[in-house]
């Protein structure tokens, strides 16, 4: 997938160059550069693997670039690490799904 194919609104997960993991929505693109919100990186805890914010002192309102020559992979967020993160940036939780027997 090349940026160009990037859909918007859609949360990916980046590889960067540095080795960092990071996921977030992709807002837009150009040429250079993804347009983010709600950056979070993959930090391992006493429970497994957490999502951490990627930048602390940031208006977590507003958007971020993340520029391409920074970025080594991207592609979209599996679903349940999807809904992991929709829960961590926005407080929705996402129901489990079940199968209902009578």
């Amino acid at each position: 997938m090349n940026i160009a194919e990037a859909k918007k609104n859609t949360v990916y997960t980046f590889k960067l160059n540095s080795g960092e993991e990071l996921i977030a929505k992709v807002l837009d693109t150009d040429q250079y550069n993804f347009i983010i919100e709600h950056p979070v990186s993959c930090a391992p805890g006493p429970q497994g693997m957490g999502l951490i914010p990627s930048m602390f002192t940031n208006d977590p309102q507003l958007s971020v670039t993340l520029n391409t020559s920074s970025v080594a992979l991207f592609a979209e967020t599996e679903t349940s690490i999807r809904d992991k993160y929709r829960e961590a940036t926005t407080g929705i939780t996402v129901p489990e799904k079940s199968i209902v027997l009578g």
